[in-house]
């Protein structure tokens, strides 16, 4: 029987946009959901022409739109934010406030405070909260995740997770830039929007979260006021280490983000420029590379051999929230959501904290 799609809304990704267009096809690409409203830019004729391109309800802000929808029989029932970083909270406590649920972009907010008011608003709101981390949505990654929970690498000693790009290792100006190298904006520099997207994918796939860390956030680039490069050292209540290296100004790097999970019985091995293949190497014995043929998450829509990634991970993350907000609990454990963003929250504070006092060991509040 064919599902009625569920009726979706949209803070930012107006024309031009990035990330709002990535969520608009990961949205439809399963069916699950249907655009028809929108605050696509805080210029209101940006917003209309953008609104009108799409074929949307248009409205001014977001304040005007969670209001008018939310009274209307066929208003929208999700709302997905794709604005920077500072434009988090607001939207989505009014949208919360108003019994719709969130589907934000990462990470939570830009400050502590603004994550405060989000939590608060899903704490008494009727509505779900979701955060996009998108890595963890791909099926070698659940497949690993898979791996660690029923015991084939034994007791885990060592996690080491790594996201290096190149993009800003000179001083750049665009639209994306801008904001990103912006600590009204951003909160955090490559910390908060890359160092976030390995400590989720870390802190997904072991099912652990470290307790203190000792971090040095470095600005490499001359007269530029957020950290570019970031260097933590981890410690788990297991007694395990890890360590997560997170930069802007790896020349030469694309998006590398990787995980190592190494255990007393085995290790594992995930690269996402490599994402269909995850390295399985029991001790003592040869290494086993696991594809597609092998997962058992079922979270792919073409024949193994048939490359998925960036966007696929992202419709993944639809489909499953699709489901939970239609009443499926089965899935609820492998979307992110607002204790996600909180963790991230936790190790920018505490990274930042530690490299302001010469990387001295800092507790991680959970």
């Amino acid at each position: 029987m064919k599902t009625t799609p569920i009726r979706l809304g949209m803070v930012g990704g107006g024309s031009g946009a990035f990330i709002g267009a990535i969520h608009r096809i990961a949205a439809r690409m399963d069916g699950g959901f249907q655009l028809v409203a929108g605050a696509l830019s805080s210029d209101p004729a940006r917003a209309a022409a953008s609104a009108a391109e799409l074929g949307l309800r248009s409205y001014d802000d977001f304040h005007q739109m969670a209001q008018a929808e939310s009274a209307r029989e066929d208003g929208i029932q999700a709302v997905a934010i794709v604005t920077p970083n500072h434009m988090h909270a607001a939207p989505a406590v009014a949208f919360l406030n108003a019994g719709i649920h969130v589907i934000c972009d990462k990470p939570l907010a830009a400050t502590a405070e603004q994550a405060g008011q989000i939590a608060a608003a899903a704490a008494s709101s009727k509505a779900d909260f979701f955060l996009t981390h998108n890595y963890s949505a791909l099926p070698m990654v659940r497949e690993a995740r898979a791996l660690v929970a029923e015991g084939a690498l034994g007791a885990i000693r060592m996690v080491q997770a790594e996201y290096l790009q190149g993009w800003l290792s000179e001083e750049a100006h665009s639209k994306q830039a801008d904001w990103r190298t912006d600590p009204a904006r951003a909160g955090a520099g490559a910390l908060g929007d890359i160092g976030t997207h390995a400590w989720q994918l870390a802190q997904f796939v072991t099912g652990q979260t470290p307790s203190h860390l000792s971090a040095d956030l470095s600005s490499m680039v001359p007269g530029r006021p957020i950290d570019d490069d970031a260097r933590i050292a981890l410690r788990y209540s297991s007694g395990a280490k890890g360590g997560i290296w997170a930069s802007q100004v790896a020349v030469g790097q694309e998006n590398g983000l990787s995980l190592r999970v190494f255990g007393e019985k085995g290790a594992l091995e995930w690269r996402l420029q490599d994402s269909e293949r995850l390295i399985l190497s029991p001790k003592d014995a040869p290494a086993q590379i696991l594809t597609r043929a092998q997962d058992r998450s079922a979270s792919f829509r073409t024949p193994p051999g048939h490359p998925e990634g960036y966007l696929e991970g992202f419709a993944n993350l639809y489909d499953d929230i699709a489901a939970i907000i239609r009443g499926d609990s089965s899935r609820r454990d492998r979307v992110p959501g607002l204790a996600a963003g909180l963790s991230g929250m936790a190790l920018i504070a505490a990274a930042q904290a530690s490299s302001a006092h010469d990387g001295a060991w800092v507790e991680v509040a959970t």
